[in-house]
């Protein structure tokens, strides 16, 4: 057996042992073990659960535990090295993907487990993954001709390459562009903790004085809070054509010709299955029915929305003006914005940084998921990371069990793709031997790290978001599901999988939430009452322009996805934001370009998910309001009905059951502070 530590490894990734070097060799070796495993299994022919699904999905689970986490550093501890070897897989995964779902052999083998009379002995999870499975394989292109099979199959390895090329461009983009500031000057108004790192970030480089990136914490600090409106322009320019044929690194690492490619490629794949675009078939794997059906939510939300964001544009363009800036441009509404939120809540994001220090906001975070759903989070020492600021968590049930772990990684650096997200580094299955492997997640940020000898200072807004991770990982994690293909965030219908992410962050907004997750750095004084009402009042600030930039993406990802009809990518964007938006970019902006969620991400025709389980979230949370929000009951039915059950059922179905009715908009609304 080979002594790569990629493959085979027990318990949790070697990261500190794993070398580029060893990623193509054990994903080659893997694959080849699988195309093996199928050929033994359909010569058997013993196609039941055990013969059949779980022996394969434990073949697949290997491959998955060799290719996971060199992807995981990949996006993480990026190196050109890793770059490589990581981008020289990605065919070679999806040829095989392709390859099994193209398989007729196989796909009459689980058509008939199926049939057989062992269907009817299988558990609810078991027939939904075997459902699933099914409907997989028609959307792999099973039943196309040999011709059209292998023309499936180019097009998804080119979309492979594509998207990831994609990603690799908006992080060389955004990493390729830096400001150094010897003169003080330049950074007034920024606060001192943008101010700490960006002298922290010089020094680490051995240079004088301060750098400035493009990395959010730096960007948004300038854009929130820099009085130079020079510094802002630039900043926004470079910014806004990050990996464009425009800006400071025109032509360098543009996206354009990829985006044109990658959704030609998209609606050729989906016009191979017979659907009439690429949106089409993304719903085939959704809650929602139709095109027309979200096209119709969405624009029924923009129409409740925009009346109220017309007047929240007014109100700040008239309190600019106010202050002397009546030539109110794109880098001037973020700055405009705060100092109005200022004026008119006496109150800050940077303001209330001291109490929300990074070691109080994850005890507390941790003390709210204790207290609502019945378990336990300790820190384990002595796990193999990828970086220093990495912990490592184990989630203790009632009864002392460990039942699930977590990685927690928070603050941006070199090499690090920017953004936050959760992913699975392993799934809960019962394997073929009876044992259990039990879930762990990775969650990862990128706040501003640790500056100017004080700890992590987080703003609201940021506590808001890991609070929105750490609930797709409690999706993923407290699982009770023993089929990978539906276990955790495995199966669930993309346009709900938002769901426990956004109801996690509602206990950011309670009296009750802020007061476990505050603490100055200094004093450990809890916020105190005047802060903590301004906060709550400032809420929806700004809401219905913010709900309406969010429907303007969710619309333009649809529309783009439906069919071009001869117009370009950046025509169909501009006819959208005509429609719906109260603020019109300039022309040189090229959000698309970096619009990595639905070029390079899961979110393809399906960005509108982020509304469609807000609704979804907004009225489960209701039922907390109504019954209390650390009403155990509640917690518990919350984690029995939702979390504990995975993509085992059609997630309306799991609502109902929670809430005792299907959902209703009014929630949301009302949560958003917008007139129905």
């Amino acid at each position: 057996m080979s002594n790569n530590p990629l493959i085979d490894y027990t318990g949790l990734p070697p990261f500190s042992k794993i070398r580029p070097e060893h990623v193509q060799p054990a994903v080659e070796q893997l694959i080849a073990a699988g195309r093996k495993k199928i050929e033994q299994v359909l010569a058997q022919g013993d196609f039941s659960w055990k013969g059949l699904v779980a022996a394969l999905d434990e073949e697949d689970e290997r491959l998955g535990k060799a290719f996971g986490p060199a992807g995981h550093l990949n996006g993480v501890a990026q190196n050109p090295a890793l770059r490589d070897a990581y981008n020289a897989c990605l065919p070679l995964i999806s040829e095989y993907g392709t390859e099994v779902g193209q398989n007729e052999k196989l796909y009459a083998a689980y058509q008939a487990l199926r049939d057989s009379a062992e269907y009817s002995t299988l558990n609810e999870a078991q027939k939904k993954d075997l459902q699933n499975t099914l409907r997989d394989f028609r959307l792999s292109g099973v039943s196309l001709p040999a011709d059209k099979k292998a023309e499936y199959m180019e097009i998804a390895k080119k979309l492979s390459e594509l998207t990831s090329r994609f990603s690799d461009n908006v992080l060389d983009a955004t990493q390729s562009w830096r400001k150094h500031v010897t003169d003080e000057s330049l950074l007034d108004g920024l606060p001192d903790v943008a101010r700490a790192g960006a002298a922290d970030r010089a020094r680490e480089e051995n240079l004088d004085g301060w750098l400035l990136t493009l990395d959010f914490p730096s960007y948004y600090a300038v854009m929130c809070h820099s009085t130079n409106r020079e510094l802002r322009e630039e900043m926004y320019r470079a910014h806004v054509t990050r990996a464009s044929d425009t800006g400071p690194d025109a032509g360098k690492y543009d996206n354009s010709a990829i985006m044109d490619e990658i959704i030609s490629l998209r609606q050729q794949e989906a016009q191979l299955l017979g659907f009439s675009s690429y949106a089409e078939a993304s719903l085939e794997t959704k809650m929602a029915r139709s095109t027309e059906e979200v096209i119709g939510f969405l624009n029924d939300l923009a129409v409740k929305a925009k009346p109220q964001a017309q007047q929240e544009l007014a109100e700040l363009r008239a309190y600019a003006a106010e202050q002397g800036a009546d030539d109110l441009q794109p880098w001037d509404l973020t700055f405009w914005s705060e100092r109005l939120r200022e004026a008119r809540f006496s109150i800050s994001e940077e303001e209330l940084r001291p109490w929300f220090p990074a070691e109080r906001v994850i005890s507390g975070m941790f003390g709210i998921v204790e207290k609502v759903f019945g378990i336990d989070i300790r820190q384990r020492d002595g796990v193999d990371k990828w970086h220093e600021d990495v912990r490592f968590y184990d989630v203790v049930d009632a009864s002392g069990e460990v039942m699930a772990s977590f990685y927690l990684d928070m603050y941006a650096r070199t090499g690090k793709r920017g953004g936050a997200w959760m992913d699975d580094c392993l799934g809960r299955v019962r394997l073929r031997d009876g044992s259990l492997q039990k879930p762990v997640a990775y969650l990862t940020c990128n706040f501003a790290p640790p500056a100017g000898g004080k700890p992590g200072l987080l703003t609201h807004d940021e506590v808001v978001t890991l609070f929105h991770e750490f609930g797709h990982g409690l999706h993923h994690m407290l699982t009770e599901q023993e089929v990978s293909g539906v276990s955790g965030i495995s199966g669930v219908a993309w346009d709900a999988v938002e769901l426990p992410s956004q109801f996690m962050e509602n206990w950011c907004w309670t009296e009750e939430g802020v007061a476990m997750l505050s603490a100055h750095y200094e004093t450990g004084e809890p916020l105190p009452k005047d802060k903590l009402e301004k906060l709550l009042a400032a809420k929806n600030f700004q809401s219905a322009m913010g709900m309406l930039r969010q429907l303007e993406f969710s619309i333009f990802d649809m529309r783009i996805h439906s069919g071009l009809g001869g117009k370009t990518i950046a025509q169909i964007l501009d006819e959208v934001r005509d429609e719906v938006a109260v603020i019109k970019p300039p022309s040189f902006n090229r959000f698309q370009n970096s619009f990595s969620h639905i070029f390079a991400g899961g979110y393809a025709a399906g960005y509108y998910s982020y509304k469609w389980a807000e609704v979804l979230s907004a009225d489960a949370w209701s039922k907390f309001e109504e019954e209390g929000v650390f009403n155990p009951d509640t917690g518990r039915s919350f984690r029995e009905k939702i979390l504990a059950r995975g993509g085992s059922k059609e997630p309306m179905e799991l609502f109902i059951d929670f809430r005792g009715r299907e959902p209703s908009v009014e929630p949301l609304l009302r949560h958003s502070g917008i007139a129905a």
